[in-house]
């Protein structure tokens, strides 16, 4: 079922093993999947004599597997096969339960998570196309790896629909714990860690010091900006500290990037492993996976204090802290993110096929939002915005190809509701028409309201493309 060249390279991976650890699959034997999944893990069970598979037949029409250690539960669980890009998650969950994981987190996060009071069972569902779901999954089976009151199961959404009919599901990767929705959309571990501390608590396992830690440069944030200044600080002989979320940032749900001089053409996950990679050529610090929670910048010392206690003292701080995807703050826009509005068309689009499908937005993202909206199946796709096409600022060639896939075109309207069933899914959206004013700073003419003038249409999905604004985790929390 694997190909060679990647069967080389799980050998290679797993080459240096210590426990012992089995695929317990449990399904119908008649089930559709079954087969493929059970040839899949003899595949990968085959690549080491660490590895073995076991199948336990039901009546029941159960298509999962667990993975054991040494014959004992770890708590990860897979419903589904893990292809795609959770073939990765899949890989990643042995090399972390051995203790062997490049993702593993640092003393600080690992406490933290053994502090969760438990039981808490976790139940992730992905679509097996979404570039984000993979980092959620993966950071829900390490929570999982290093709390014994803690279990986690990848289910995949298309594979389970009933399930997914009957919670609603309308965006991925939808975290639920003991049967409450956590999270909605991409997240890091500090993300994920934080909610999960604010629904069940924490309970400090023995009665460990707190963690402070002194440097000449701290430099807040991983993006593009914050690696560069950590970088360039280190070549100047500083002892030099990253303190962020996670690395790439906002960069990293970029699906592809063709305006980087010197690369012709990378991906936005790639790019943010190359940053990584680079910054590992240098005696630099990283601690992700925190979270800002109060800056002291004033005097000689400063000191960043992140969510569980955790400080970062330095006489010298540089702010990189990126951006996130700016919202309309319209009514009913976060209410039903996860539900009918969305940000990553890759994510949730897959859930869409067959739907009507609206992107916000008039740039070169919401271009490529609307055409993979299109590719993944929508009825119909359509671009809504607020200004004239001559205003918009997407190349021209990009709006050329959207009209040749069968995209089509809202002009000067500007949503300003979104309103949902009886079940809470959005089903219609109300714009506001727009005229054309005087010009604004960007140049353009300025979109001004007609009073009395709305419309209103049905769709199943709004793709908020609108850009990014600045992070303001910094700035609020200074003192």
């Amino acid at each position: 079922m694997l190909e060679t060249s990647i069967l080389n390279q799980v050998r290679s991976v797993f080459q240096n093993l210590e426990a012992q650890y089995t695929f317990h699959i449990t399904c119908h034997p008649r089930h559709g999947n079954a087969q493929e999944l059970t040839e899949l893990l003899k595949d990968v069970a085959g690549c080491s004599d660490k590895l073995s598979c076991e199948v336990t037949e039901t009546e029941e029409p159960k298509l999962e597997f667990s993975l054991l250690k040494n014959r004992k539960e770890t708590g990860v669980k897979f419903r589904g096969i893990p292809n795609g890009h959770e073939f990765t998650s899949l890989l990643l969950a042995i090399l972390n339960a051995d203790g062997k994981g490049k993702n593993l987190p640092d003393e600080a996060i690992s406490r933290r998570i053994q502090a969760l009071k438990g039981p808490i069972s976790l139940q992730t569902y992905v679509s097996l196309t979404c570039t984000n779901c993979p980092d959620v999954v993966q950071a829900l089976n390490i929570i999982a790896l290093l709390n014994g009151q803690a279990t986690h199961e990848m289910i995949d959404g298309a594979l389970f629909q009933e399930e997914v009919d009957a919670l609603k599901i309308q965006g991925v990767p939808s975290v639920y714990a003991n049967g409450k929705l956590l999270h909605v959309g991409r997240g890091t571990l500090g993300e994920l860690l934080q909610k999960l501390e604010e629904m069940f608590g924490s309970e400090p396992v023995g009665n460990a010091e707190p963690i402070s830690r002194t440097y000449d440069v701290l430099v807040l944030g991983g993006g593009p900006a914050g690696a560069s200044a950590a970088i360039y600080s280190a070549r100047k002989g500083l002892r030099v500290a990253i303190v962020a979320e996670k690395i790439g940032g906002q960069v990293k749900e970029t699906v592809g990037i063709e305006n980087l001089i010197s690369v012709p053409q990378t991906t936005g996950a790639q790019l943010a492993d190359n940053l990584r990679s680079h910054i590992n050529h240098y005696p630099i610090d990283l601690f992700e996976d925190r979270k800002i929670e109060k800056a002291e910048l004033q005097g000689k010392e400063k000191r960043i204090s992140v969510v569980g206690g955790e400080a970062f003292i330095s006489p010298s701080v540089i702010i990189a802290t990126g951006a996130s995807w700016r919202k309309l703050n319209v009514e009913g826009e976060t209410e039903y993110i996860g539900r009918g509005v969305a940000f990553c068309p890759h994510c949730d689009g897959p859930f869409y096929q067959g739907k009507d499908i609206a992107v916000i937005g008039g740039g070169n993202t919401a271009m490529d939002s609307v055409r993979t909206a299109r590719r993944l199946g929508a009825e119909r796709a359509m671009i809504i915005y607020r200004r004239s096409e001559e205003e918009m600022p997407a190349r021209i060639e990009e709006v050329k190809h959207a009209k040749e896939e069968g995209v089509e075109f809202l002009t000067l309207h500007n949503p300003i509701e979104y309103i949902a069933d009886e079940q809470g899914k959005v089903k219609q959206v109300i714009l506001q028409k727009m005229e054309l004013g005087e010009p604004d700073a960007s140049g353009r003419r300025s979109p001004v309201p007609i009073p009395g003038a709305t419309e209103t249409i049905d769709i199943d999905l709004a793709i908020v493309s609108v850009g990014v604004s600045p992070n303001p985790i910094v700035p609020s929390s200074i003192k």
